[in-house]
């Protein structure tokens, strides 16, 4: 485990933009820099901005590592139940990946009854709704309680481009976003690539309480996951050995997981209508710490401490020119 010395030592050195003006195509995500390739690949790197509540809040030692490195453990863990757009990884941070025609859903699969975002099932829940998702849940649930069976509530964005709503399979449907096959094939792969979650996590001592899956078409029309797989930022992940205790007692599990920083906003602010306060030191050192003790547990690898002694875009940048001095595209070279 990296020491919290070290991690704080990093804050003033995150990497907070991979904008490269060599390459072309760029796209800027909440936490992702993209290029499309001319040859339909795809180059996704992992900043360490934080977002949550639909915003960029700050950014977390190491977070782009974690988040790339993780993903790529679950791939691997599952390239036999679904096939994924992983082509190469040249750096730490970098995905090279084929170019997908994405669907117009996440696929969010969840065990638990939590969340503190507008579109978390407790939410809904601790506001009466009995149906969430097309799923029928029973009266008398508490927050993070277990569910009776694992259910599928996908998301998608409205017309107007704001931020995910939930709705039931059969939105997708009648809106024309997926077909009846697309769906059933996107239900079976992601309860199959959950329940393998699930028992990775088991094994370590984890519970894998709920998860996003998004997934695009290949040049063939082949259904392919995409973007990041279980990851702290994906998905949600509790200490198994204290989850009862606290639970039985009202308080919050204990989480290696995004949830962390949302509820420390949450405390402290309502994060859709207020300001939200700058995240302290302290805070951000403490979650980078979680999101490193997740990959650890998950992969039973330590996590290799990148070279500290130049910037992550210029390491980034050397990696790149790397990989493109191997490849046909001299026209690109950084």
């Amino acid at each position: 485990m990296i020491d919290s010395k070290i991690i704080r030592v990093q804050i003033p050195n995150v990497l907070t933009e991979a904008y490269f003006e060599e390459l072309p195509n760029y796209y800027k995500g909440k936490v992702r820099e993209n290029y499309d390739l001319p040859d339909g690949k795809r180059i996704l790197i992992s900043t360490d901005r934080q977002s949550a509540f639909d915003k960029v809040l700050s950014a977390v030692p190491f977070k782009g590592q974690i988040l790339t490195q993780t993903a790529k453990f679950w791939f691997e863990e599952t390239k036999d139940i679904c096939p994924n757009h992983v082509v190469e990884y040249p750096d730490p941070n970098v995905v090279v990946g084929r170019k997908l025609e994405m669907l117009p859903v996440e696929v969010v699969v969840r065990d638990y009854l939590t969340g503190s975002t507008d579109t978390s099932a407790w939410t809904a829940y601790s506001k009466g709704e009995r149906e969430f998702c097309g799923n029928k849940l029973p009266d008398g649930l508490v927050k993070n309680d277990v569910l009776p069976e694992t259910i599928l509530t996908p998301s998608t964005k409205p017309d107007d481009g704001s931020h995910d709503i939930s709705v039931a399979p059969e939105y997708l449907i009648e809106n024309n976003l997926l077909s009846v096959e697309q769906w059933e094939e996107l239900a079976e792969i992601s309860l199959a690539l959950f329940a393998k979650g699930k028992e990775v996590a088991t094994k370590n001592g984890l519970i894998l309480v709920d998860t996003k899956y998004e997934f695009g078409l290949d040049s063939d029309g082949k259904i392919t996951l995409a973007d990041e797989i279980h990851t702290p930022d994906s998905s949600r992940y509790w200490k198994a050995d204290s989850y009862e205790e606290l639970h039985s007692a009202g308080k919050e599990p204990e989480s290696l997981d995004k949830e962390f920083l949302r509820l420390w906003i949450a405390e402290r602010c309502d994060p859709y209508r207020d300001e939200i306060p700058e995240i302290p030191d302290d805070v951000l050192v403490e979650f980078s710490g979680k999101y490193i003790k997740l990959f650890e547990t998950v992969t039973g690898k330590e996590l290799e401490l990148p070279e500290l002694n130049i910037s992550m875009k210029e390491r980034i940048k050397k990696n790149l020119e790397k990989y493109f001095s191997n490849k046909i595209y001299t026209q690109l070279l950084i």
